[in-house]
């Protein structure tokens, strides 16, 4: 999943793409219009070719601007997508659910294999500080603010004490997520290696079975409040230790299994070994009832710090995945629902505000628990905003298990969740441009991975 930028691009070659740009808009754009059957008949071929050159081209004029190449992705299915240009319609972006599903498990494939032993044992100590005081404040401070501003929200005006806190407990939760997707990609544009870039993989990776625990106790918890009626459950929690416990069993299992494969085959046909796992493992696991996005970051922690192999998954996937991340962001942000966003903006924006200063706050409180370097001190928080596929899935559950407050609930964490994913990459490649981490030539792309290599 490397960055598509190499080295620095003169004016005519900004030029030639702008042009390129503007005649990839402007033919399919012509030929919804003239000839509206096509739309029916081409949808899906044209719509993955559009989002994925339209997506390469606006990244790459970004980037002239400081702009991170997912920026970029997310503007050409934004500007294209079934709310603004039509380009691509509402089915064409449903019918690329699948490579979101592809895209999904190999970054947590890629972001398992990127955590070396070494380097979590040098930012343990940060990492456990960070992960207790983001998590803490975070949910208990966006929870907080929610109560506090249900007045101003359509769905939760009329709402008890009781059942608003319940609600409050969940937004909390949906709060804590963040983006590995996101932060995957921007490490990938950039090749950036240093304490920010280190920090911010181990720990988003880790904060995922966090996030698992925490959804599960906070549905657990706002149960009976929202709904009135029954209690706490043993249940519930016999379910996320079988979901954890059998996450990291298959996890294990898996990474073994492609280590063998890697030492016994090469990367021959790993290629189909890599869609197999993404496409059909992912559906299984999901009625299993077990995560998939920390099964497959198991795996790839595994393949890397138990075996020899991890460079050469690595490599793999970052052949395989160039192609699928363009077009994953780009979808993501077709689907963005732009009335909705118009609609529910100033809540969302209050809310992401919030969000961001609370996060900042307990970065700058755990780094000096920690002790933490100074640009750990200074950039450590920007990689911990943007919010995409995680939240929404998390949300989305929650919509489905309280149907009571479902819509709206839903509707406001898709806003929410809008605004961190167009902000929170900018934030983060700033961060690094500005600590000196990002590689910037074809050069020490060539020699670098995403983190430091294992001292070991």
């Amino acid at each position: 999943m490397s960055g598509h930028g190499g080295g620095q691009k003169g004016f005519g070659t900004r030029l030639i793409q702008a042009v390129a740009l503007a005649v990839t808009f402007g033919l399919l754009y012509s030929a919804t219009r003239l000839t509206p059957q096509l739309e029916g008949e081409l949808g899906t071929v044209a719509g993955v070719g559009f989002l994925l050159l339209a997506g390469t081209l606006l990244s790459e004029l970004l980037e002239t601007i400081g702009l991170p190449h997912l920026s970029g992705y997310l503007l050409a299915g934004i500007i294209g997508g079934p709310d603004v240009l039509h380009l691509v319609d509402h089915h064409t972006v449903n019918a690329l659910t699948p490579v979101n599903t592809l895209a999904i498990a190999l970054i947590a494939l890629a972001g398992g294999a990127e955590l070396r032993m070494a380097t979590i044992r040098g930012v343990a100590k940060s990492l456990s500080y960070a992960m207790v005081v983001q998590t803490v404040l975070v949910l208990v401070g966006m929870g907080s603010t929610l109560f506090a501003l249900a007045r101003f929200v359509p769905f939760l005006a009329d709402l008890p004490a009781k059942p608003l806190l319940g609600v409050a407990l969940l937004w909390g939760v949906v709060a804590v997520t963040r983006s590995p997707s996101a932060c995957m990609g921007i490490l990938a544009q950039t090749r950036a290696k240093g304490p920010v870039a280190t920090f911010a993989l181990a720990f988003i990776m880790s904060s995922d079975i966090v996030v698992v625990v925490l959804t599960a106790v906070g549905m657990m918890l706002a149960r009976p409040l929202i709904a009135g009626s029954g209690g706490f459950s043993l249940a519930d929690i016999e379910k996320l230790g079988h979901e954890l416990l059998g996450s990291v069993s298959f996890g294990t299992t898996l990474g073994l299994a492609l280590a063998a494969y890697l030492r016994l085959v090469g990367q021959r046909g790993l290629l189909l070994v890599l869609l197999a796992v993404g496409f059909g493992l992912t559906d299984f696991l999901r009625y299993v009832t077990l995560d998939a996005t920390l099964a497959f970051m198991v795996a790839g922690f595994v393949v890397q710090n138990l075996t020899a192999q991890g460079g050469k998954l690595l490599h793999s996937i970052e052949l395989t995945g160039g192609v699928v991340f363009v077009v994953f962001f780009a979808n993501a942000g077709a689907h963005l629902n732009i009335p909705l966003l118009r609609k529910l903006w100033p809540i969302a924006l209050t809310l992401c505000v919030v969000r961001g200063l609370i996060t900042y706050a307990a970065a700058r409180i755990s780094s000096h628990l920690a002790d933490d370097e100074p640009v750990i001190r200074t950039w450590g928080w920007s990689s911990l905003v943007s919010q995409a596929g995680l939240a929404l899935g998390i949300g989305l559950g929650i919509a489905k298990a309280f149907p009571s407050i479902g819509e709206g609930f839903s509707s406001m964490v898709i806003a929410a969740v809008a605004i961190n994913e167009m902000v929170g990459p900018v934030l983060f490649k700033l961060a690094l441009d500005r600590s000196g981490e990002t590689r910037t030539s074809e050069a020490e792309v060539s020699r670098t991975s995403l983190l430091p290599p294992d001292p070991a």
